[in-house]
């Protein structure tokens, strides 16, 4: 097994270099994702102690809220250190809590990058992802509006979110996608196919939910006993999972808690051997 350590960063095709485990800013906001956190201090405190941490790599969506997640982000962290790299999302809009609906349509794929801009306080986005594939538009119609937004210099890099293998190739023929964000984790790996092609590839791969340990960390299961012999969490663990799983694996845990986001930070340091590894890759996953 190569050594970890130096496996803990991930350098984008123009230099950039962010450390692999950021933070996904979706939990600063209310109780379903929706309107403002029931502790507005803390929510900032939590951006604050993420970069003292060493995060450089912050994932947020225009419809975390909608707008309050961006908004937080700009009204704490701007002016913005150099190394920083924010990323956000557009093609969903909100109902109300726990409620989300794709739209790709061209018209608010550029209203929703007006307004990221504006709530972040920024002139580019370094890297905009289309938030989720519209069953009602043309999935081509899309990519060419992000395509479009790119060329006028107001985005860096284009990722993808909710795809399948066909569409990245399908999308790698209009632009160049640097990242893929996919549900991932310890417990559900069924996009096990496109975590390996963008390994492949060379593309990031960003887990969304990747807490997640599901029915696995059960008394004296597996996960449990590895987080004992490593002094750690199983959440702890599951990051850590990620972290050697691949090495374009960039895990975006959230929360709303400086405590809960330190006892995340702690997983870059666990170094899993190779049979708890082998243990780990074996468990049930769906």
């Amino acid at each position: 097994m190569k050594n970890f350590n130096d496996e803990l960063t991930f350098t984008f095709s123009d230099g950039v270099t962010i450390n692999r485990l950021g933070f996904g800013a979706m939990r600063i906001t209310g109780k379903g994702i929706w309107g403002e956190p029931d502790d507005p201090a803390e929510a900032k405190r939590v951006l604050k102690r993420a970069l003292e941490l060493g995060v450089n790599f912050i994932d947020t969506a225009d419809s975390y809220g909608p707008e309050v997640s961006e908004r937080i982000i700009g009204e704490t962290l701007h002016p913005y250190p150099d190394q920083l790299v924010i990323a956000t999302k557009g093609g969903l809009v909100r109902g109300g809590p726990d409620d989300w609906r794709a739209n790709g349509k061209p018209k608010h794929l550029r209203e929703a990058l007006e307004g990221s801009l504006k709530r972040l306080k920024k002139d580019i986005i370094y890297l905009y992802q289309f938030h989720r594939p519209d069953p009602e538009v043309r999935f081509e119609e899309s990519i060419s509006t992000l395509a479009d937004l790119q060329r006028a210099g107001k985005i860096k890099h284009i990722g993808l979110s909710n795809v399948s293998v066909e569409q990245i190739k399908k999308a790698r023929e209009m632009v160049k996608v640097v990242s893929v964000q996919n549900k991932y984790n310890l417990a559900g790996r069924k996009h096990e196919e496109v975590l390996n092609y963008c390994e492949n590839e060379g593309i990031a791969f960003i887990p969304w939910y990747p807490l997640d340990t599901g029915q696995l960390a059960g008394k004296e299961s597996p996960l449990e006993k590895i987080a004992r012999e490593y002094e750690a969490t199983p959440s702890q663990i599951a990051l850590a999972w990620l972290l050697h799983r691949s090495p374009v694996i960039l895990p975006i845990p959230g929360t709303s808690s400086v405590k809960h986001l330190e006892e995340n930070m702690k997983a870059s340091s666990i170094t899993l051997d190779q049979k708890a590894m082998e243990t780990l890759n074996n468990i049930h996953a769906s």
